[in-house]
């Protein structure tokens, strides 16, 4: 079901584990967010907010990162894919660290943090980006492409040329029910091979069987097995909900990739967000606006920038 008003987290909630590639304990708080506040992380430790939006994107080895001056945040896109997935539009993010504690790898743990929390709804209508125009990326083999739709759907395909992870699809039409049975328990993973390779370039001192699927040359390593069949690539969407979250608003429109990642996820954010002509910005100012979403003739704001 879509939510056409804007909500936020009901009370603060709170969770500490370790950052995968700091390896640093870190504690982790939901907090509430007025209305057109939307997603902002804020180091507690800096006293620094730094807004969720693609302009403040300074890294994308592995995970994605957003700063502000000196102060930066690693590692934001499972908690961004969690909050983007439940229809929560506004949300203090505080963390007293530089990256978002890893937990089991997936952004289950944030879901239950917003159904501990509760959901808050605003009497502000949502804002949407409605793609009018497909925009695309190409770097060989790899494709990342965002095209007009009815609603916001997400396709992975996943090849990395290994017996378990060959041309390995996932497609879903994202509501919050979805996100949370079909994508929200998906785990991150690695090769065994690469974590040496990683570790020496200070990455993923947090990894463990515990927070990652781990992948030699031809087994999972983790003892219990994977939780989907198809679950590389059903991260890989997760991965990008979090990443697509990073425009600011819900997307109408639907992302198909093969073999992107954070990297040529943003930059397909990055190149959408500079062509004006293609999308429109608009909110849904009462219920009954609310059908015209599914029209594409929305309400539209002023501009076709985000606000």
């Amino acid at each position: 079901m879509a939510h056409w008003k804007q909500r936020t987290v009901a009370k603060r909630v709170s969770c500490t584990g370790i950052g995968l590639h700091s390896g640093r304990p870190a504690t982790l708080t939901l907090a509430p967010a007025a209305a057109d506040a939307g997603i902002t992380f804020v180091r507690m430790d800096l006293g620094i907010e730094i807004p969720a939006r693609n302009e403040l994107v300074v890294d994308t080895m592995l995970s994605t990162s957003v700063a502000v001056g000196k102060a930066r945040v690693s590692t934001v896109e499972h908690v961004m894919a969690a909050l983007h997935g439940m229809g929560i539009d506004n949300c203090r993010v505080e963390v007293d660290g530089p990256e978002i504690p890893i937990l089991d790898g997936s952004a289950a743990p944030f879901v239950c943090l917003v159904h501990e929390a509760g959901v808050k709804e605003l009497s502000a209508g949502r804002r949407y980006l409605v793609v009018d125009r497909a925009v695309e990326l190409r770097d060989g083999d790899k494709v990342a492409r965002l095209e007009p739709s009815d609603a916001f759907s997400v396709e992975f395909t996943a090849d990395f040329g290994h017996p378990l992870i060959t041309n390995q699809s996932f497609r879903v039409t994202l509501t919050d029910r979805s996100f949370e049975r079909e994508i929200a328990r998906a785990r991150t993973f690695c090769f065994l091979r690469d974590i040496e390779r990683m570790q020496a370039m200070g990455l993923a001192r947090g990894g463990s069987l515990e927070n990652a699927i781990v992948v030699d040359d031809f087994s999972i390593l983790n003892p219990e097995g994977l939780r989907f069949p198809d679950e590389f690539a059903r991260h890989k969407v997760l991965d990008a909900v979090g990443d697509l979250a990073l425009l600011g608003m819900p997307v109408v429109g639907a992302f198909s990739a093969t073999k992107s990642g954070h990297a040529m996820n943003q930059a397909l954010v990055k190149k959408v967000l500079a062509e004006a002509s293609s999308h429109r910005v608009v909110r849904v100012s009462a219920e009954a606006d609310a059908p015209s979403i599914h029209a594409r003739v929305p309400v539209a704001v002023p501009g076709g920038q985000i606000a």
